[in-house]
């Protein structure tokens, strides 16, 4: 198996770089593609200029980085199907009540491969709740666990 990439001509043009994770490091950090703003409590969509192949049965997550998480950067619908081949674009809010200011190559978020179950698992509508199986936890949701 291997992780396959393409920086568009503009991203090579500026002289991006994508790089694997170093060893222990959980993701493969995503560059802005030139200056990026993001207004005060807006929205953005950040251009990257990666494009990847990911291998069948893993999908890509899109995560905060932790230092734009303490600027007030949020990424949102952060998942890379195996068949999309387009530009990994950023989608994050500025929670901030400052402008976001990214300059080009600036790390903005991270992607982290995952695997996934197959599109071959055969998914079938249970009778009734009980036939789901019965656990522990149940039904119990948000904070049902004590932490």
């Amino acid at each position: 198996m291997e992780f396959r990439f393409f920086l568009s001509a503009e991203a090579k043009d500026m002289e991006l770089q994508f790089n694997a994770p170093r060893p222990g490091d959980a993701g493969f950090d995503l560059p802005s593609l030139g200056e990026q703003t993001i207004p005060a409590k807006g929205f953005s969509l950040l251009r990257t200029g990666v494009h990847v192949a990911i291998p069948q049965g893993w999908v890509g997550l899109i995560r905060d980085r932790s230092s734009i998480a303490l600027k007030g950067g949020a990424c949102t619908a952060g998942v890379i199907d195996a068949s999309y081949r387009g530009e990994i674009k950023i989608a994050m809010h500025n929670l901030s009540d400052t402008p976001l200011v990214f300059s080009k190559g600036e790390r903005l978020a991270q992607c982290v491969l995952v695997p996934h179950f197959v599109s071959e698992l055969p998914v079938v509508e249970a009778d009734s709740l009980e036939t789901l199986g019965s656990t522990s936890r149940g039904t119990a949701g948000f904070g049902s666990t004590g932490r």
